[in-house]
């Protein structure tokens, strides 16, 4: 199954505005202050805004982003490199530590990147981007019930936008774990979220499959290959195998043939040329 890719960081600053306490303001000789002499001022709490950051801030900010760049491009050790400096200036950075945990997990370094997950939601319980990597990271590690839990979680913060990502990324781990009934319950509620989507519509045709449910595993299917830019050796592989199910030799052949004409050494039309239907 094709696997939702990982987020990376979002940054945003709340910006506000100093209202004047009175035209005198203005005047250099009252600088100190707009109250008579005497009076007292009540504390007034401003919210941050990025001039508030500290050095330190912008310095791990900048790693953290550089960090997060090296990441997207693959180039991990050297993201390593950044996350550690962010980490060695903002040793509380959250976002650090859940950066750090993707890094140790592409690298296979599985403890690291368990340690360091856990302690992104150490410092920062509501992250929901930390819970949906680190159920990702359970679910490559066949943790399937802590992995679901984590996803729930994240699913139930309030303000988590990328409900999506996390639907599919359950819903291919209950497939994962057999728990097909629950992946097509999952995966088609991500599909009504956004029916455009061709990894969910996939996976979702794959569970189906799965289940025997062949017609409407065709339905989705059917429509990812139909979008050229959509299809691929594994969206052709699983139509020659719905088709061959059904009975169709006819849509065997035509898969078959885009298949081998498309994607001539991928493992799905080796698969094809020998048979192995059920692999």
């Amino acid at each position: 199954m094709s696997a939702p890719a990982f987020s990376t960081l979002a940054v945003a600053l709340r910006a506000s505005a100093n209202g004047f306490c009175g035209a005198a303001a203005l005047a250099l000789a009252l600088l100190a202050g707009c109250a008579a002499p005497g009076t007292e001022l009540p504390a007034v709490v401003e919210p941050r805004t990025a001039s508030d950051q500290t050095d330190n801030d912008r310095r791990a900010r900048v790693r953290l982003e550089l960090a997060s760049a090296y990441f997207g491009r693959g180039q991990l050790e050297t993201a390593l490199d950044e996350v550690k400096l962010a980490l060695l200036v903002r040793p509380d950075m959250a976002e650090g530590y859940n950066l750090r945990g993707l890094i140790y997990g592409s690298l296979g370094q599985d403890q690291l990147a368990d340690e360091s997950f856990r302690r992104a939601l150490q410092l920062n319980p509501r992250d929901a981007d930390a819970m949906h990597n680190y159920a990702w990271f359970m679910c490559q590690q066949k943790r399937y019930a802590d992995g679901d839990n984590l996803f729930r979680q994240a699913l139930a913060q309030p303000h988590y936008r990328d409900n999506l990502r996390s639907l599919l990324a359950q819903g291919v781990c209950q497939a994962r774990a057999g728990n097909t009934e629950e992946a097509e319950r999952i995966l088609t509620r991500a599909y009504e979220g956004d029916p455009s989507n061709p990894n969910v519509a996939f996976n979702l045709a794959e569970v189906l499959y799965q289940r025997g449910e062949l017609e409407r595993a065709r339905f989705y299917v059917r429509r990812i290959n139909q979008q050229a830019g959509q299809s691929n050796a594994q969206t052709l592989w699983l139509a020659v195998k719905i088709e061959r199910r059904l009975g169709n030799a006819g849509g065997v052949d035509d898969y078959g043939r885009q298949l081998r004409n498309r994607f001539p050494q991928a493992p799905q039309t080796l698969a094809l040329e020998r048979g192995r239907f059920d692999d």
